[in-house]
């Protein structure tokens, strides 16, 4: 549930996003230890796409977002700790210089020759590990034609050898996780959305407490 999150946020003075970037950070790190590995001080870094658009201007066809690094601290247990050191981290890069200059980037891009296309997305990539986003959809659930539509989902675009993605949607009071990956990165990726919920549930016991 949605409120859940919000509760979340607003106890501990952070954002919806802080939040639901902090779960799948929990999330990633819990499925990690239990294949095994050792997550103690692991990080991973994600592209985070940030919207440039001005919601006066949200009626306009097309795409204008940047993309950030953002870097997950998947090895921090503590829900607590994990929380604040995204909101830390986020904090830091809604102030930078970074998804204008990213964007500017991708336009240049669509300019140029494929090989040099090639060449600038294979940089991005090399950089990254996952594509992560989440979208603030509809409050109220949409109908069409008499029906209401219940659920709906997105995929964040991959490119290159990235990958992991990561979709978040809130839409109608709920808040849905997406995960796609490779194989050979992540062969159950089911594993790691099922530890999402857990997160929130203990961010959630701990805000009440």
């Amino acid at each position: 549930p949605l409120d859940d999150v919000k509760a979340v946020g607003k106890a501990m003075n952070c954002s919806v996003n802080d939040v639901l970037l902090s779960c799948a950070a929990g999330a990633i790190g819990h499925y990690l230890r239990q294949q095994g590995e050792n997550t103690e001080g692991v990080e991973i870094r994600a592209m985070v796409p940030i919207n440039l658009r001005p919601m006066e201007q949200a009626w306009q066809l097309g795409n204008r977002f940047g993309l950030v690094p953002l870097v997950l601290p998947v090895g921090i247990e503590h829900p607590l700790e994990r929380l604040f050191e995204v909101r830390r981290r986020m904090n830091a890069l809604k102030g930078s210089l970074q998804p204008i200059l990213t964007f500017s980037l991708l336009s240049l891009a669509g300019l140029l020759v494929k090989p040099a296309q090639d060449a600038m997305l294979s940089l991005f990539g090399r950089k990254t590990t996952a594509v992560m986003t989440n979208v603030p959809g509809p409050a109220k659930k949409l109908k069409f034609c008499g029906a209401t539509l219940e659920q709906t989902m997105f995929w964040v675009p991959q490119t290159g050898t990235v990958g992991v993605g990561i979709s978040i949607l809130s839409y109608g009071g709920g808040v849905q996780f997406g995960m796609i990956a490779d194989r050979t990165l992540c062969a159950d990726p089911q594993a790691v959305i099922d530890g999402f919920e857990p997160e929130l549930t203990q961010l959630l016991a701990l805000s009440l407490m």
